[in-house]
């Protein structure tokens, strides 16, 4: 999410880093709904150690290479979300790559991991970035922007977000079968520790396989992975793409997984079908220990 986060798209491996510090120009600890106070360590091994921004994981710093992820209200009205991402020069960057036919892809989760939602925001041309958002319930969230700058190295920044109100935290048993809106998918493969193995996902509909998946951003299927406790971040695309002659438009969805490090990470599945994007969620618990290695935490 040295300790290092990767996953692969298309043929590559997914690595989650383990987390060292949780500092770098950005404290990544939960915000408290009330006071927005930052809290430490969630589970990195030295509470209250700094690293270097190039060491930390996707999402886990604000600033990196001299973007920054800059929100002007932390605590969002309900139904608009605004930014920008500045450069070098203090400015707001206008120029982004397309990458999966977005400029940048906006992922809000509360810190417990609910109410997950990706999102494609619009630039204007001063380079403000506006979404309609609302934060579901209560509690601390944190904001990953995704995005490549033009000419520049893809790159994941994160910003805490907070709605108060009686916060009722959510808890998640391992799970392996997501029902969403009378779809089933299952997810088949281990994630091992310091290994690279695959993983599965397999979707139906009243007990028949889908067939016929649609593409959605250029790929049959997205996997965002978040590591419980302090939410290092990874983006990913399955193995293939839509009209490329030799990728199955369904019931499988393939990716390859490298995880270094032990712990619980919470996968969110995009995938379309019917015109309608849908996400399947899953928990999974991995085991063993890894040598630490080095990357730039981006899936893409």
């Amino acid at each position: 999410m040295n300790t290092t986060a990767r996953l692969a798209g298309f043929g590559g491996a997914l690595v989650l880093l383990a987390a060292g510090g949780f500092a770098a120009g950005h404290t990544v600890g939960p915000v408290s709904a009330a006071t927005g106070e930052q809290h430490g360590d969630m589970g990195g091994e030295h509470a209250g150690m700094t690293a270097p921004v190039d060491e930390l994981p996707g999402g886990l710093a604000s600033s990196k290479d001299g973007y920054t992820f800059a929100v002007a209200d932390t605590t969002p009205a309900p139904g608009r979300f605004s930014f920008t991402i500045t450069g070098p020069d203090g400015k707001p960057v206008t120029g982004f790559e397309v990458e999966h036919e977005k400029k940048l892809h906006l992922i809000v989760v509360r810190r417990d991991t609910a109410g997950f939602q990706h999102v494609h925001p619009e630039p204007a041309p001063d380079g403000t970035w506006s979404v309609p958002l609302t934060l579901p319930a209560a509690g601390s969230y944190r904001a990953f922007a995704d995005f490549a700058p033009t000419g520049g190295k893809p790159m994941t920044l994160g910003v805490d977000l907070s709605v108060a109100g009686a916060y009722q935290p959510a808890t998640y048993l391992p799970s392996r079968t997501a029902q969403v809106d009378g779809y089933t998918v299952e997810l088949a493969g281990e994630l091992t520790a310091g290994k690279t193995s695959p993983l599965t996902l397999t979707v139906g509909r009243g007990g028949a396989p889908v067939t016929d998946l649609q593409p959605y951003l250029a790929a049959y299927g997205h996997l965002v992975a978040l590591r419980e406790g302090d939410l290092a971040y990874l983006h990913v695309h399955p193995d293939g793409a839509p009209g490329d002659g030799k990728t199955a438009a369904g019931p499988q969805v393939r990716f390859a997984a490298e995880v270094p490090s032990a712990g619980t990470y919470r996968l969110f599945l995009d995938f379309k079908h019917g015109g309608v994007v849908r996400t399947a969620e899953f928990t999974v618990t991995t085991a063993g220990a890894a040598t630490p290695q080095s990357a730039d935490g981006h899936g893409h």
